[in-house]
């Protein structure tokens, strides 16, 4: 029903947003071509629910310039505030022009007032509701259950401690000094028990902090630092793992290691800014029995793997008409 649909993905670009919008196209089984929002600068200050519905806000001309030679959208996946207008914008456009049925699905919570969308996925914690508003637990993402168990059976099975590092935010400084005291818990609780630890940071994960993590292990062969950026790889470091830890400033880094099953530790970082939805998000997780604070005394535990993205995708075909 959906291999035939035509969709772009409207994201600022940003790995997170990246990742829930592909997820989600790919578990919809339609074509999809990325477009890279870019606000126009004095729109990138302003928030959507003051922002005109104008294609003056964004790059408008540049998203649109391939309609003359590639197949129309008939579906618009957006992520993340920047993109919350330019859906908008688009989905009028591209009725008007074609006069054919557009449906526009937006991923997050984008303040704006909730019939701007056909439909809204949106975390529970956002707290978000309406008749168009699909909840999901934690962020959809593009990894798959199946990519984890082809990965898996591809590696020899050992016991295998994989660490996933973000980076900065608006709600965490990520310091070096920080760091070295989470690897310091990581050496007295961890370095021990497993045969070998996998360390795979991210695009925010700042280099003077791979740089100390490859300077202090060094000469320790049973301890990777994967700073090639390499989904393949980063895909691999989940599959194999026996446990997981995950630095505490990422939804998406969490939901992701969440289609493992294996016991996930916390390494909850010190927030400077007061953020009730990610506090809201990490008590669900923690209720699902996902994740435990690193210094848990608990080894073993379980959970219903997380793949959201499936679930959400199968009510959302039965729920596209296009006719």
């Amino acid at each position: 029903m959906m291999k035939n649909i035509n969709a772009w993905l409207l994201t600022e670009g940003a790995h997170g947003m990246v990742s829930q919008v592909e997820g989600l196209a790919k578990a919809l089984n339609v074509n999809f071509t990325h477009k890279k929002v870019v606000t126009n600068s004095f729109w990138s200050l302003v928030p959507p629910s003051i922002t005109p519905a104008s294609k003056n806000t964004f790059n408008f001309s540049s998203i649109i310039e391939d309609l003359l030679t590639k197949k129309n959208p008939t579906v618009l996946i957006s992520c993340g505030r920047k993109s919350v207008i330019p859906s908008i914008v688009l989905k009028n456009y591209l009725y008007k022009k074609n006069k054919t049925k557009i449906f526009n699905i937006h991923i997050q919570n984008p303040k704006v007032h909730i019939d701007n969308f056909n439909f809204i996925v949106a975390p529970e914690h956002d707290q978000l509701q309406g008749e168009n508003v699909i909840q999901s637990k934690g962020a959809i993402h593009y990894i798959t259950d199946e990519e984890i168990q082809g990965a898996k059976a591809l590696t020899e099975d050992k016991n295998i401690l994989t660490i996933v590092l973000g980076g900065p935010t608006k709600h965490y400084h990520f310091s070096l000094e920080e760091l070295k005291d989470l690897f310091n818990k990581v050496d007295l609780l961890f370095l021990n028990k497993v045969e070998e630890i996998k360390i795979v940071s991210s695009r925010r994960t700042p280099q003077s902090i791979i740089h100390f993590l490859q300077d202090r292990y060094k000469d320790n062969p049973k301890i990777t630092v994967d700073s090639s950026l390499s989904r393949k790889n980063y895909v691999q470091a989940l599959a194999q793992a026996k446990k997981i830890i995950v630095t505490s400033d990422s939804i998406s880094m969490l939901s992701e290691a969440a289609t493992t099953g294996v016991p996930i530790y916390l390494a909850k970082l010190k927030s400077y800014k007061n953020d009730h939805r990610f506090s809201n998000f990490l008590e669900s997780f923690k209720k699902l029995n996902i994740i435990k604070d690193l210094e848990t005394k608990e080894e073993n535990w379980t959970y219903d793997k997380l793949y959201e993205t499936k679930r959400i995708a199968e009510l959302l075909k039965n729920k596209i008409t296009l006719s």
